[in-house]
Order: structure tokens, then sequence, then C-alpha cells
């Protein structure tokens, strides 16, 4: 059986950044700690438009996405404004938002360090590949003492799982008949252990990994599954938990293999439920529908208006949370792990 892709399904978007346009990081860092460059990993939640160069159906950029970005402008952003990729960046201080490594516009100084991507690889491996290809491009450009620091120091964010569980196990019955819940989480949990070392390997010490988020209270899991009152679909939540569970495991389980590394799971599914289920708190009014279309299902070509109060709501489309709550998700996560992504453990 081939592989399957972990962290890139759908969605390409590695994003990598040392521009130090912001004075100040939002953030207050431990022990004077400086962060060269953040490094993304990820789906459609941390896309910043590189869904626009490569072959894929599932883009987004036209209207109403973007409305609430720099001058309105739909960037491929999977939201109304910035996501977290961009959130990150801006906390750490180290840019305003993160443009995509395929835009053909940027020069070198948008992109040290940068990473070359082939649209038309999917797997882990040829995603690693990339990397390595990156390193030796940036070692050109920077020689190889700056390479190690940005790579040593940078911050590695993977966000992991959401395709995986919403795609290709929950949209896919072969594979759900092939595989229960525990063991399609261990499957997935050997390659990314292997995707880990490698990363090691390559320089990255300072690893941060994101679990998923309440899964069964998107709005569209919500409609397809939720029943007359599109209420959370518990089934998913509880398969979200399980996998955060093992992931947390089996990051742990890493941290005695690469002593000189700071590998931290980030448990951010407490954090969106309590948005989901309290929106009041932090001033939203509607969690169970998106602001796009009816909110009901809504998502990339089927997302063509939006609502007129945004600010309101805690989805933007039937998958995607709006700018407002990633940025609360974002700032909560850095409040709560910022010392154990630094130097390993929650006071230091």
């Amino acid at each position: 059986m081939k592989p399957l892709s972990l962290l890139f399904t759908v969605f390409f978007p590695l994003l990598l950044s040392c521009n130090n346009n912001i004075a100040n990081a939002v953030i207050k860092l431990p022990r004077n700690a400086t962060i060269p460059a953040v490094v993304v990993f990820g789906d459609s939640v941390v896309d910043t438009g590189m869904n626009n160069y490569i072959i894929t159906i599932a883009k987004c950029n036209f209207p109403p996405y973007g409305q609430d970005f720099l001058g309105g402008k739909p960037t491929g952003r999977f939201s109304n404004g910035k996501v977290p990729a961009d959130f990150l960046a801006e906390e750490l201080g180290i840019k305003s938002y993160l443009p995509p490594y395929l835009d053909p516009s940027l020069q070198d100084e948008d992109f040290l360090p940068g990473l070359i991507l082939r649209p038309s690889v999917f797997s882990l491996t040829d995603q690693l590949e990339m990397f390595k290809e990156y390193i030796a491009k940036l070692k050109k450009i920077a020689g190889d003492e700056r390479t190690s620091y940005i790579i040593r120091e940078s911050l590695v964010a993977v966000v992991i799982g959401n395709n995986d569980f919403l795609i290709n196990y929950f949209m896919t019955p072969l594979r759900s008949l092939q595989y229960d819940v525990p063991s399609y989480t261990d499957l997935l949990m050997s390659y990314f252990s292997t995707f880990l070392q490698d990363l090691y390997q390559l320089g990255a010490r300072r690893i941060a990994v994101f679990g998923l988020p309440p899964l069964g209270c998107l709005p569209l899991e919500r409609t397809l599954r939720g029943g007359l009152g599109r209420n959370c679909f518990e089934e998913y939540n509880e398969n979200a938990r399980f996998f955060n569970n093992r992931l947390s495991d089996e990051v742990a389980s890493h941290k005695s293999q690469f002593p000189d590394a700071t590998i931290t799971f980030a448990d951010i599914y407490p954090a969106f439920l309590d948005i989901i289920q309290t929106p009041q708190k932090y001033g939203f009014k509607i969690a169970d529908r998106g602001c796009c279309g009816t909110g009901t299902i809504e998502l990339a070509i089927l997302c063509t208006f939006a609502c007129s109060n945004v600010e309101d709501y805690v989805f933007w489309d039937g998958a995607h949370p709006t700018e407002k709550a990633y940025g609360i998700i974002v700032r909560r996560v850095l409040d709560e792990y910022i010392n154990n992504f630094i130097c390993g453990k929650s006071s230091c």
C-alpha cells in the first residue's frame, strides 16, 4: 500500500519567512529567545495561497474569500482574512502575514528562508525532498552556518490530521472498511514518526505539532451527520480526541529520542470547543453555521456570497473558521505553549 499523505492531502502550504518587518513580537518570548523563521506544514487551515499555484479544484481565490484581508483581495486563504500561519508569524514578531512561496512576484528577501514546492507531488517523502532542495538553495544564498542557524532556531509548526480523517477516511468507504479508527490512527502515527525523525535529521529542533479540532462540530458535519437539530456529531469528536491522545503520546516518545530538540504537542481541541460551546464569551453570536451562503455546507467554489455580520460568526464556511476565531485560537495556544516551544517545558 502506498503511504498516506499525512500532511498534504489536498492543499500544500509550506510557508517560511524570516523577514523581521514587525519591530517586536506581540507575545513575550522566554529567555529573550529569538525565532528567525516560522515553518508551517499543513492543510487548508494554514494555506495562505499555495492552492492558487497547484492543480486542484479546491481553490478560494475569488470573492467573498479574503473580503477582510488587505484591500479585500481574495488570496487563496480559506477565510475572510488571515489564517493561523499569518497569526503565528505576526504574534512572534516575524511578519504581519505570510505570502505563499510559489507566488512568482516574490524576491529572495521575501522567502529567506523559503521552500521549493512541486504542485503535483503528494507524498510525505517527496515533501521532505522539497525541504532538502530548499535547504540546498538556502545554503547558496545564506551560507552553511546561517542556514544551520535558521533551520535550528525556527519554529516548525506541523498541522496534521484534518484531511486524513475528513477526506481520506470519513469520505472514503473502502478505507473505513479496511481500518477502524485505532488501526488507521496507528498507520498515520507510523508515517508521522518517520516524518519527525527526518525533520530532526534535516536540522529542525523546535517542532510544534497541532492536532485535530472538534471535527464533529464543523458546520458541514453538523449538516451531514448532526440530525434535524444539526448538533455536533459526537462520534467524529470522539475520533478526534482519540487521534489527539495518540499524537500526544507519539510526540512524547520522540522527546527522549531527541534530547536536544523541543518537540511539543499543542492541543487546540479544548480551546476550539470552548469557543463553539460558549461563543458569547468571545464576542460571537453564531457557532453552528458559517458566514458563507446558507452556512450549512458551502465551501470553496460553493461559497458565492457571504453574510454582512462576519464578526458574529465562529466559522467562515462549512469547514474553516473566521479570521477572528483563528486569531483567538492562535493567541490562546501561544499563551499556553510558547515556553514549551522555546525551551521544552512550561516554565523556563
